[in-house]
């Protein structure tokens, strides 16, 4: 009867302790998740744009297109619309690739970015330097490089430009290879094939 008594009176204990620390665990994991919602402005929540416009043709024709993915990788919460773009770190998947012609955006994927080294996935960081101009460190083709940028911040919307020439990240490559896959495509009225090497981009984000 002893033994019982003991017995009874240890799983008593040790519910006890177990059930004291499944209530502590469930009370960091809320005050966890009060915490990564107390930024006023939060990136991964905003509606992001990521739009761009190559080029062919002598005549420089515009070939427009977007990435519909878009990852925050780390940063992006502020308190302040600049706050949280500032120091933003985020990742965008060649796959989101988006022209409105599939044709077109397999030959991109495949004989533009698919000739490149480790480009599944373009990376880059955004930084703030002062109240109308910032730079972007971007990742691609296992190169990184500073791209300068301009941009605007209206109420709750932020809106940058810049323009990026791809052989900056050793891109040749990749460009001659996209031409010639794009050879009577990219012929304009003299007969010359020709894709260009500079890309307008234009990113927005309204939180």
């Amino acid at each position: 009867m002893k033994n019982i008594t003991n017995l009874a009176f240890t799983l008593l204990i040790v519910f006890q302790f177990t059930s004291c620390n499944s209530d502590k665990k469930e009370e960091l994991k809320t005050t966890k998740l009060e915490k990564e919602s107390t930024a006023a402005f939060v990136l991964n929540d905003a509606n992001n744009s990521v739009e761009w416009t190559a080029y062919k043709t002598t005549e420089k024709v515009p070939v427009k297109g977007k990435f519909t993915k878009v990852d925050v990788t780390s940063g992006g919460e502020g308190n302040s619309v600049k706050e949280a773009i500032n120091n933003a770190e985020f990742s965008i998947p060649i796959s989101s690739i988006f022209t409105s012609d599939s044709s077109r955006d397999y030959k991109i994927r495949k004989f533009f970015f698919g000739v490149m080294e480790n480009t599944k996935l373009l990376s880059g960081k955004l930084v703030i330097e002062n109240d109308s101009l910032g730079y972007a460190d971007i990742t691609m083709n296992g190169i990184k490089e500073k791209l300068p940028f301009s941009y605007l911040i209206k109420d709750k919307k932020f809106s940058m430009t810049t323009k990026m020439d791809v052989l900056n990240w050793n891109a040749k490559s990749s460009l001659d290879s996209l031409n010639l896959i794009c050879k009577e495509l990219h012929k304009g009225l003299d007969g010359i094939s020709k894709t260009w090497s500079e890309v307008a981009i234009n990113i927005s984000s309204t939180f």
